[in-house]
């Protein structure tokens, strides 16, 4: 047995026998005097261990031998673990997978790129198509591809097949954007589209109570199914009636409340293609009054008021607020401001002496609100006592003889034609205007009217001949003095 000849072979085995001796476990010694020698004995030449015998013990009494044989090469350090790389992350799903056409045989599928790629770069898209009923998908697709558009071919008609397609990576594929309905596999004659009126393609406003007859035409053939939705819900038929054609969908409710309002979204669907919209209604009415209206201060004729904003705005932004005022006196109501657009003011050019009261109206696209807020204090515009000194304006002699400031133009005018001369003169007393024609006085003529008026002298000849050409004078005299200025009239005739 080897247990018995291993002790002849090995010299230094006699001496240690003492390690195991305070342990009192002589059956595994001769085993653990064997390990130095062969590095891997077969595990039949080990004896069997006691049942009650711990694991560590035959390696404890191993490690001492090499000590007192031959010296043992040092064991090289254990490499660290090196640290796992994070695993890159799959791709995120395709976007808006939408059915473009279908045909007897054949069906196209159209969808954007995914959001994140991940690190690695995209390798393309894979189609699956599942039969409806089973729940065996199978790649259409050999291999991936990057285009967004793809064309399932050789398609049992009247098939129905649920579609889903993948974005694939380096990293992994993506979880699959997958139709929502199965497509039909036939023939669509005419691809469902819808036609939303201008009017209706920016936010509808009506007012509380007013009746809403929306009609929406579309188109496509066969005949599409038509859905309506309100926050991806069915539409409340109790308030809602809607009424399909082959043509075109009406949405009717007969009295608008404020809880209409919101984003209506309307499919038309054949096989799986389908086009869809937003009807976005605004049901609006009056706002509510503004809070807080405060009487800041009154100084002089000047009153300031401060409030805040409605705390319902009937649904609608508040464009402005109209401020009144109300004399103790009269009782009527006034405006005094309109359009405000702050939620402050300053009233000014009230009478003083007066007693004032004021209110505020807010103000949307519905109108203004059926409600003001009041202020609780009146404004007195109190008189002030003040004691009128009258300016000591020293004498003056404003006595001036005339002079005149501006002289009279010579002047030509055509036969038959009336014609002005004009002056202006200033002097104190008031002077005596005469005029004159070739030094001859001109008195009461109908032919010519002589006029001064804030010390502008004219005179104006009446349909003059050549008779009437000469030399004009304007004469001023008062008693301090007199002053005269002359002007030539010529009269020609018409050739």
């Amino acid at each position: 047995m080897t247990g018995k000849t291993a002790p002849s072979a090995t010299d230094p085995a006699p001496e240690k026998e003492p390690a195991p001796t305070p342990k009192e476990e002589p059956a595994p010694a001769p085993a653990a005097e064997e390990a130095p020698a062969p590095e891997h004995p077969p595990a039949t030449e080990q004896p069997p261990a006691p049942a009650d015998e711990p694991a560590p013990v035959p390696t404890a009494e191993a490690t001492p031998a090499p000590e007192e044989g031959p010296p043992a090469e040092p064991q090289a350090p254990a490499p660290e673990p090196k640290p796992e790389k994070p695993k890159a992350e799959p791709p995120s799903a395709p976007l808006s997978l939408t059915v473009e056409e279908v045909s007897e045989n054949s069906v196209t599928l159209t969808w954007k790129a995914p959001e994140q790629t991940g690190r690695s770069a995209l390798d393309g898209y894979v189609v699956e198509i599942c039969k409806d009923g089973s729940t065996d998908w199978t790649a259409v697709n050999e291999e991936p591809f990057l285009s967004t558009r793809y064309t399932i071919q050789d398609l049992g008609s009247g098939d129905k097949i649920h579609v889903r397609v993948k974005a694939v990576s380096a990293s992994g594929a993506s979880v699959p954007a997958t139709l929502e309905q199965p497509v039909l596999v036939r023939e669509i004659l005419q691809l469902p589209r819808i036609r939303m009126p201008r009017h209706l393609r920016q936010t509808y406003v009506r007012r509380v109570g007013d009746a809403l007859n929306i009609m929406i035409p579309f188109q496509g053939k066969p005949q599409p199914e038509v859905i309506w939705t309100k926050g991806g819900q069915p539409l409340d038929t109790s308030r809602i009636n809607i009424r399909n054609t082959q043509k075109d969908t009406i949405f009717y409710i007969r009295e608008a409340q404020r809880s209409d309002s919101g984003k209506y979204e309307l499919a038309v669907r054949i096989n799986g293609a389908e086009d869809k919209a937003t009807l976005d209604i605004r049901v609006i009415e009056p706002p509510g009054p503004p809070q807080n209206l405060k009487l800041v201060d009154v100084w002089g004729f000047n009153v300031a008021l401060e409030w805040t904003p409605p705390v319902d705005n009937g649904n609608s932004e508040i464009k402005g607020y109209v401020v009144q005022k109300s004399d103790k006196k009269s009782g009527k109501w006034f405006t005094a401001l309109e359009r405000c657009t702050r939620t402050s003011c300053t009233i000014s050019d009230l009478i003083i002496g007066n007693t004032y009261s004021f209110r505020v109206f807010a103000e949307n696209a519905c109108g203004l609100s059926e409600k003001a807020a009041v202020t609780s204090g009146v404004a007195n515009i109190k008189k002030t006592k003040t004691a009128y000194q009258p300016e000591k304006i020293p004498q003056r002699d404003m006595m001036e003889p005339p002079k005149f400031t501006q002289p009279l133009t010579d002047r030509t005018t055509t036969r038959g034609y009336s014609t002005h001369l004009f002056c202006s003169v200033r002097g104190f007393p008031q002077p005596k205007i005469i005029w004159m024609k070739n030094q001859m006085e001109i008195r009461e003529d109908p032919k010519y009217i002589a006029m001064i008026e804030q010390g502008v002298c004219s005179l104006e000849i009446r349909k003059p001949s050549p008779f009437d050409g000469g030399i004009y004078t304007c004469k001023a005299v008062n008693p301090l003095g007199e002053a005269s200025v002359d002007c030539k009239l010529d009269v020609k005739v018409p050739q």
